[in-house]
């Protein structure tokens, strides 16, 4: 990755800038994770409601936060500033003029946006449904060709088709007058013409054409913002190879693939029959969309926007973006996309005359009025929250940058940005952890302060009498695996049995003990020592130990005896005894570094780093969170060669409010980071 030394100093002035003027009351809310909700739904016997309706963004039309900010150095009510700051490795060239604005709605200040999405969530009189109901809906402009009979099969929906006047023509092939027809359109970008094609997902009749599509217009990336099958239905065909494919005139060759939680980056060569040329083009599949609705909240789409901005070529034709139909999602990504580059050059966003342009370029273009608000939620979310990815060649002089004490405010850039981020860490309410809050698992909880959202919970499996399928654990990604976490609190003397069902039901191949046991509090050894254990159908066998230094490994065979078929399971037990209980952070950032280099190579030699890893502390909260926020940190680094501590604790705070509690414990990551890049 290259390094960003020009943008360093604009990173710091912006990040403060950022951060020290936001919103500190505005309301945060809940988000989604959709492996999260897959895997909570199994065996799910608990009634319950997670529905993100009134938590899309940070404000719901019946909690709206206040819009002001008490200035404590001036004692009086102060209206919040905003700044924006897109990717760092790559800003869009100043321009002269202004992106084209309507009549209908004027632009909105970056400044004013906060107050602005507020008041149209409240909606008295006018709001987000009259606004949105005031674009223009349907067909605006003729679609001829599209609607020939020869071209009639090459449509996935009878009503996403392309207008003629921006219809993406295709070279002609041999004795096939037809042939020059895809459902695809030219879209404008931010002062960059025809910079995107939105397209339907590629049908099986289709495949041939989107590939000579590809390359006739020399499109370096493709954005994928859909599943191959939602809710049982196809609604795109796979149209790229495992290995070469040859797709007309095009050999498709995959290159590499690297799996994130949140979407996937395939990486192809591609060449023509006849050339000498092979290109090479990136498809970004972001996974992550749920089946209904949008994501509750836009942090992965945000960093999938930026990643693609990053890595597509300034060069190359235009990015080809596609859902099922290429509507709504394929909407979505394109206007977000263009906003972002509108605040940081104009300092002002003009969403409804951006979906207005769009839909006269292609029919629909950001499909539904919660599609439209999400758009608004995001850009929100990234004029609060910034930029804040370091790439590794440049992360040591930053952070020591950011790290330093400012002598007129006695504060620093890494505790503004910490500052931030609980603002924007969401606010549970009560219906967000129901199952939790019912009268028969309250014995289950160590602290009714902080529950597990109701939508994140791994509901047990494994049959314990009339034992509940509730424990207090919650579902969290990690940076390159969705689900691979589970945070929990150190099991009560009542859980215990719980405890290990989870582990089973789950296969879990990793637990991380980051506690001291303490009887005063109920935190009780939960695992047999040199022998075997049935803790209700689970039964826990010794197998092996070892010390090194402040890690005790220990090795466990598991296995269900009410379903012996199964087979049982290897387990590794690594309890941290190097974090003391009166302290936030351990002492030595090299040791709890051995144990996040132990959990990697036990995932690679025992189950191809495929299994979850269960971490509890005495509440699951700040010291789990750490943990889980650092192992992130070293997957970035290896994967994609940058450091977003911010993006990864937001990520974990997103489905557990509590992770990473103080300060110190931000900062800890962040040093940990240091030392693990000193390593190398």
């Amino acid at each position: 990755m290259p390094c960003m030394s020009d943008q360093v100093g604009k990173l710091a002035k912006k990040q403060k800038e950022t951060q020290t003027s936001t919103q500190r009351e505005m309301g945060p809310v809940a988000t989604s994770d959709k492996t999260s909700t897959k895997l909570s739904a199994v065996h799910n016997e608990e009634a319950f409601s997670s529905s993100c309706q009134d938590v899309n963004g940070f404000i719901s039309s019946d909690t709206v936060p206040s819009t002001t900010l008490l200035d404590s150095s001036h004692g009086e009510l102060a209206q919040p500033t905003l700044t924006i700051q897109t990717h760092p490795y790559r800003s869009c060239e100043p321009v002269e003029m202004s992106y084209p604005r309507g009549q209908f709605q004027p632009a909105i200040r970056v400044a004013d946006l906060l107050q602005h999405i507020t008041q149209m969530k409240r909606g008295q009189g006018y709001g987000f449904k009259e606004e949105y109901e005031a674009l223009p809906e349907g067909q605006t402009a003729s679609w001829d060709t599209a609607k020939e009979d020869e071209n009639r099969n090459k449509n996935r929906y009878g009503n996403i088709i392309s207008y003629d006047h921006s219809r993406v023509r295709l070279q002609l092939l041999d004795g096939d007058p037809h042939s020059d027809y895809i459902n695809a359109n030219y879209i404008d970008g931010y002062h960059r013409p025809r910079h995107y094609i939105a397209t339907q997902g590629p049908m099986q009749e289709t495949v041939k054409d989107f590939w000579r599509m590809i390359w006739q217009e020399n499109s370096a990336s493709v954005v994928m913002v859909t599943n191959l099958v939602e809710v049982g239905r196809v609604k795109c065909v796979r149209y790229w190879p495992d290995d070469t494919e040859v797709y007309g005139d095009i050999k498709v060759t995959l290159i590499e693939t690297e799996p994130l939680a949140e979407y996937v980056i395939r990486t192809f060569t591609v060449q023509k029959k006849g050339y000498h040329e092979i290109r090479e083009i990136r498809q970004f599949h972001f996974t992550s969309w749920p089946d209904h609705g949008v994501p509750c909240y836009a942090t992965g789409l945000l960093g999938f926007v930026r990643q693609v901005k990053f890595l597509n070529p300034p060069e190359a034709g235009p990015i080809v973006v596609h859902c099922s139909a290429g509507a709504g999602r394929t909407g979505c990504f394109i206007a977000i996309d263009i906003m972002l580059d509108m605040a940081e050059n104009e300092g002002v966003v003009d969403i409804f005359n951006c979906v207005r342009e769009l839909r006269s370029q292609r029919v629909n273009l950001v499909q539904t009025e919660e599609q439209y608000v999400f758009v608004h939620d995001a850009i929100l979310e990234a004029c609060l929250c910034g930029n804040t990815a370091i790439p590794v060649c440049e992360f040591r002089s930053i952070y020591y940058n950011i790290s330093r004490l400012d002598p007129q405010t006695n504060s620093s850039q890494i505790k503004d940005e910490f500052q931030t981020l609980n603002i924007v860490t969401p606010r549970v309410r009560p219906e967000d952890c129901s199952i939790g809050l019912l009268p028969r698992n309250h014995d289950k909880n160590r602290c009714m302060d902080v529950l597990p959202l109701d939508r994140c919970l791994p509901f047990l499996i494994s049959v314990d009498g009339e034992s509940s399928n509730y424990i207090n654990a919650a579902l969290m990604d990690s940076h390159k695996q969705p689900a691979a976490f589970i945070v929990t609190q150190h099991p009560l003397p009542n859980t215990i049995t719980d405890f290990w069902r989870l582990v089973f039901d789950y296969n879990c191949s990793s637990v991380v003990m980051l506690n001291e046991m303490d009887a005063a509090q109920l935190c009780m050894q939960y695992w047999p020592e040199k022998t075997s254990c049935c803790y209700g159908p689970i039964q826990v066998e010794f197998v092996s130990a070892d010390i090194d230094e402040d890690i005790i490994n220990r090795i466990f065979r598991i296995c269900n005896m009410a379903r012996p078929q199964d087979g049982y399971r290897i387990v590794q037990h690594l309890q941290y005894i190097g974090w003391p209980a009166y302290r936030d952070t351990p002492p030595s950032k090299r040791s709890l570094l051995k144990v996040v280099r132990r959990l990697e190579k036990w995932q690679e030699q025992y189950d191809g780093r495929d299994g979850r890893t269960v971490v509890h502390c005495l509440n699951g909260g700040g010291r789990s969170g750490t943990f889980c926020a650092i192992c992130s940190v070293c997957e970035m680094i290896q994967q994609q060669n940058i450091i977003d501590v911010f993006h990864i604790v937001k990520t974990l705070r997103n489905n557990k409010s509590n992770m990473v509690e103080s300060l110190e414990q931000y900062k800890f990551v962040y040093e940990v980071a240091l030392e693990y890049l000193s390593s190398f």
